[in-house]
């Protein structure tokens, strides 16, 4: 990582940074990362009319995020190959303990959005979960003395806006659909956020996992930087104000601080921008960035 705030814009550009991702030596990490998971926009279906929305054009199937996820996810199974992917929502939080999926053979999807088409809730993704691998992170969590267990076809914990219920939450199966297709092979096993939102207590629940990497286990991390229904204008960067600009400097220079204690310092100086806030009323969609680093 370097500390230039050059980032790719164009597919032609973004494709380049992806066939330049590190490749992992043998007993290497594999890298963790963090992206923008959007919203059900981004599978609009071809068959009904689209949206009478401002940022439909940026934010629906054809707008640079799907364009970049279809593309991020087999650059990340070429390039590593994961035994299985670990995954953070910032549509799941719980108080407390961390809870683990363990759904066995067939991941149930949780459609945790409203006021969409029918065609939105009828949307298949299916994957499968690995038991071992659930229970292997519930026991590295209780190694750090983070309280965790698994759960199966019970009611998660909630998103933040009320909704509950067992499966892979829209955070994960919109984006995973565009990133690895409508049938998925490889193990997903999803874990809970902290609800509380604190920066150590996220970062610590990333830490905690931090030897699966070396076991061939990708672990990523979704939300957005952006998240506000306040003001759409700052989806986009042609109508975002300064605030929204500076912002995303910001937090582009911070993740690519070089020094490992730098970045971690920069990183959690970022919450007192003033940027961030305008950006993020609830910082749910942004905490998932500290699980990553």
């Amino acid at each position: 990582m370097t500390t230039s705030l050059q980032y790719p814009r164009t597919r032609e550009q973004w494709r380049e940074a992806l066939a330049a991702l590190p490749s992992v030596p043998a007993g290497g990490k594999v890298p963790a990362f963090y992206f923008g998971h959007g919203q059900p926009m981004l599978i609009w279906p071809d068959t009904i009319p689209p949206p009478n929305d401002d940022i439909f054009s940026s934010a629906g199937p054809r707008g640079p995020l799907a364009q970049f996820l279809r593309d991020f996810g087999p650059a990340l199974l070429e390039k590593y190959n994961p035994k299985a992917v670990v995954v953070f929502s910032a549509h799941w939080e719980t108080s407390g303990e961390r809870q683990v999926t363990d759904y066995g053979d067939n991941n149930p999807l949780l459609m945790d959005y409203f006021g969409f088409p029918p065609e939105l809730y009828k949307v298949q993704f299916k994957s499968h979960g690995d038991a071992a691998l659930s229970q292997r992170i519930v026991n590295l969590f209780k190694e750090h003395g983070i309280p965790a267990r698994t759960v199966k076809h019970e009611s998660r914990g909630n998103d933040g806006r009320g909704f509950s219920g067992p499966g892979l939450d829209h955070g994960v199966f919109v984006p995973f659909k565009l990133m690895f297709g409508d049938t998925f092979d490889i193990p997903v096993v999803q874990v809970s956020i902290d609800e509380c939102l604190n920066l150590e207590k996220n970062w610590e629940i990333g830490k905690a996992l931090n030897q699966l990497r070396s076991e061939g286990i990708l672990i990523l991390s979704g939300g957005l930087t952006i998240h506000t229904f306040r003001d759409f204008s700052a989806f986009d960067e042609s109508t975002a104000k300064p605030i929204y600009k500076a912002w995303h400097k910001a937090v582009v220079e911070a993740a690519g601080t070089v020094n490992p204690e730098a970045r971690r310092k920069a990183m959690m100086e970022l919450v007192s921008h003033p940027g961030f806030r305008p950006a993020n009323p609830r910082e749910e969609h942004f905490i998932p960035i500290y699980v990553a680093a």
